[in-house]
């Protein structure tokens, strides 16, 4: 009984280790194949503990998620116009297809990558050459993104792969071009900085030269307002004095006399010579109480 308690604790053992050769667990993460001497037995899609063959059978996962290719350095493009451009992208994709995948590229990531590279490349080549820089920079950046996924899409499901979105990172040109759209780019905003200039100078000289005019108007109009209120008091004060001095010429006379000699002998070195005889002198030969009584 002693000599056959070890054996059957190597037969146990035994069979547990190749139980657990006969366990795999599928996650839901993933695609499994089973190849038994290289040739596909089975392809699970489902996550949850499956069995197979030890020995004989063994298992490939695949990665069913979505995954990314990038490319390492920007691809050089010729746009119908014969100019280069410089560009980065990117692409999505995942595996559809695991037994199609695996027979198409032995499951390797890396061939998949290469041949998605490829489909995408060829596919930028022609849309860029069907377009302008511009079109390319930003008129139709999104058709060209959508055709390419299009067609690649179509190409890589030959190998089991699904291309969910290309996008084009960036597209630049390369420097010795880019130069000289920048110059071109500058002189082209220099000449529209100009013509507004030119536009703001010539409003501010009409802005300008209607604000004289109706500076001008407004002169003339409170000049003429002035004058005719002058003129109006003028005449008023010119009736008044006629309407006073009316009441009795003589005494209008007698002031306006006074007011000549005010004026004739203001300053000491003035000097008139007149005839004794003048009108000039008519009320320093007559009596002024006299000629100045008023009249009753």
């Amino acid at each position: 009984m002693r000599g056959r308690a070890p054996f059957a604790a190597g037969i146990a053992l035994a069979a547990l280790v190749i139980t657990s050769m006969a366990m795999f667990t599928v996650d839901q993460r993933q695609f499994a194949i089973v190849l038994q001497l290289g040739e596909i037995k089975d392809v699970v899609k489902e996550p949850g503990l499956r069995f197979k063959w030890p020995l004989i059978q063994n298992v490939r996962f695949f990665e069913r998620r979505i995954m990314t290719f990038e490319s390492p350095e920007p691809e050089r493009f010729i746009t119908s116009e014969k100019k280069n451009v410089l560009v980065d992208a990117f692409v999505k994709w995942r595996i559809i297809d695991p037994r199609l995948y695996y027979i198409s590229v032995s499951g390797d990531e890396t061939r998949a990558q290469i041949r998605i590279a490829q489909t995408v490349n060829a596919g930028l080549r022609e849309e860029f050459g069907k377009r302008t820089v511009h079109e390319v920079v930003s008129g139709q950046r999104e058709d060209i993104m959508e055709q390419m996924r299009s067609k690649a899409d179509a190409d890589t499901r030959k190998i089991g792969v699904q291309i969910i979105d290309v996008r084009l990172k960036r597209v630049d040109l390369p420097t010795e071009v880019s130069e000289s759209v920048y110059r071109r780019m500058e002189a082209e905003r220099k000449r529209v900085a100009n013509e507004l200039r030119s536009q703001g100078a010539a409003e501010a000289e009409r802005i300008r030269a209607d604000a004289d005019r109706q500076r001008e108007i407004i002169i003339a109009e409170a000049y003429r307002d002035a004058q005719k209120l002058k003129g109006e008091g003028d005449a008023k004060a010119t009736a008044i004095y006629a309407h006073a001095f009316g009441r009795n010429p003589e005494f209008y006379s007698f002031y306006r006399s006074l007011e000549a000699y005010r004026q004739s002998f203001r300053n000491k070195s003035d000097m008139m010579v007149l005839e004794p005889s003048s009108d000039f002198f008519k009320y320093l030969r007559s009596g002024v109480a006299t000629a100045a009584k008023p009249k009753r």
